[in-house]
């Protein structure tokens, strides 16, 4: 068994702000080497409700689904099925959680699982996946403490 990719970490801004600028402003933080295509001009989507894709829209129009929101409770959390660069048959489950430890502070909570479904591969996607969480991270902090909107 794999175990699941486990981050927790403090952004300083409110709850509501931090879920949204996840959610509703993704596509104004996530890195374009963290797209299918890798295309500059790119815009990262997330359609927020149940059964909503998350995806991205290359410059030329076409659009390259990445996930499907599974669950959705504003603004406590959301989770999806994840499956940039691979199929929907292959995705794993990544849950994230906002929990208020102030008024201007939230902790962000991670889990992404579903690796041994993943078969021989799902050691290896474990840790390219860690690897991406890592460097994915700051830009959200960044977008997160950025704003006036505590």
């Amino acid at each position: 068994m794999i175990d699941p990719i486990e981050i927790s970490f403090e952004v300083e801004c409110g709850v509501r702000h931090a879920f949204d600028t996840w959610t509703a402003r993704i596509g104004a933080w996530w890195p374009a080497d963290h797209t299918a295509r890798g295309d500059r001009e790119a815009t990262v989507m997330l359609e927020p409700r149940l059964g909503g894709r998350i995806f991205e829209r290359s410059s030329d129009g076409a659009e390259i689904d990445w996930g499907e929101i599974t669950a959705w409770d504003p603004p406590a959390g959301f989770a999806y099925l994840w499956h940039l660069r691979s199929t929907r048959e292959d995705a794993t489950d990544v849950e994230i959680r906002f929990t208020a430890v102030g008024p201007d502070a939230t902790r962000v909570e991670i889990t992404h699982s579903g690796w041994d479904r993943l078969g021989a591969e799902g050691q290896t996607w474990h840790d390219r996946n860690n690897g991406g969480w890592a460097t994915l991270l700051p830009h959200f902090v960044a977008a997160a403490e950025i704003s006036p909107a505590r």
